[in-house]
């Protein structure tokens, strides 16, 4: 919370200080080079494939075959409802699974908790690497991210460090693990204990698709080209905006890794933090006018969340649900 504060304080604060220049906001826009935005589409669609292609190794201990036509389009109209309804669309797509595939939905959340943690980890580890060039590389950091640069190690170490023990005890030791949690958690009141009972338990069964040396290697892989996929479509659109913002491969790195880390942060009223810290590290990292790296970060918001909204409307529409539907189903699911 104390990171959201700080980002929504300095966005807010840059946008009240200086006039805004519409002119060279449009000028930016105006030059680019639409080439390059055609080609972007293509890796960042191809996350939602490798995506379906990691959660049929995850759904393997339920459903040995799953079809991954019906993996693939529940998981674009998925993330078309994290695009339009925010966190509570998080839960669309296990649900959509499990009633395609024919499973139970407490065993498509739990393999959506361990997504999120492989998710995460790659997250943390290109943040990592950002850091690391960050300190040798000679760039100016500007106050604002100076509190990034003095806690971002610390706690990307120690938060990877959690999520493998963690991994490695459900994996290898999951019924004493899941026994010792529960007795530990019996000070709780019933309705909460029973709840906290079914989590344990659904992670538990999600951590199953991990137990195989040959699946674990699967989902690191599958996590690792998803994430080359998105460093592929930030490259793109860096091309994209050659002359106006330049940024080479590196750059690129660098960007995206505290992108990723600002889209872990919900600013109150605002959501995702992924474009306020691109429009951050933009200005004071890499010296981008305002005006230029708004439309840098508006650019990447679309084409990274909002470009697969049509496409994922339509097989909602395909598949009977409209925008109340998708609504319900993540209170629903969430609940």
């Amino acid at each position: 919370m104390a990171a959201a504060a700080i980002i929504l304080w300095w966005f807010r604060y840059e946008w009240s200080a200086r006039a805004f220049d519409w002119h060279l906001f449009g000028a930016s826009l105006a030059k680019l080079r639409w080439p390059w935005l055609l080609v972007a589409l293509v890796p960042i669609f191809g996350t939602y494939y490798g995506r379906a292609l990691r959660w049929a190794v995850l759904l393997k201990p339920v459903k040995p075959e799953p079809s991954l036509r019906n993996l693939l389009s529940a998981t674009i109209i998925g993330f078309t409802a994290i695009t339009l309804f925010g966190r509570p669309g998080e839960f669309v797509r296990p649900y959509l699974i499990a009633v395609k595939e024919r499973v139970s939905v407490p065993s498509q959340l739990a393999a959506w908790v361990v997504e999120r943690i492989f998710d995460i980890l790659m997250a943390l580890l290109v943040f990592a690497y950002a850091l690391t060039r960050v300190r040798t590389s000679g760039l100016t950091v500007g106050p604002t991210l100076a509190w990034v640069l003095a806690v971002g190690g610390k706690v990307v170490a120690l938060t990877c460090i959690a999520l493998f023990v963690l991994l490695l005890l459900f994996r290898h030791f999951a019924e004493p693990m899941r026994g010792r949690l529960m007795s530990a958690l019996h000070f709780l009141p019933e309705h909460q204990f029973l709840r906290m009972e079914r989590l344990i338990a659904n992670f538990v069964q999600g951590v199953e698709s991990t137990r195989s040396d040959g699946s674990l290697f699967l989902v690191f892989a599958y996590s690792a080209i998803e994430w080359v996929l998105i460093a592929g479509c930030y490259w793109c659109l860096a091309q994209a905006f050659a002359g106006t913002v330049n940024l080479n491969l590196v750059d690129v790195l660098i960007f995206m890794g505290f992108v990723s880390f600002g889209a872990a942060v919900q600013i109150p009223g605002v959501g995702g933090g992924m474009q306020v810290v691109a429009v951050l590290v933009l200005t004071e990292l890499f010296g981008v006018r305002f005006e230029l790296a708004t439309t840098f970060a508006l650019v990447i918001w679309i084409f990274t969340f909002v470009a697969i909204v049509p496409i994922g409307l339509a097989l909602a529409l395909k598949d009977g649900l409209n925008w109340h539907n998708l609504r319900q189903i993540g209170r629903e699911a969430s609940s």
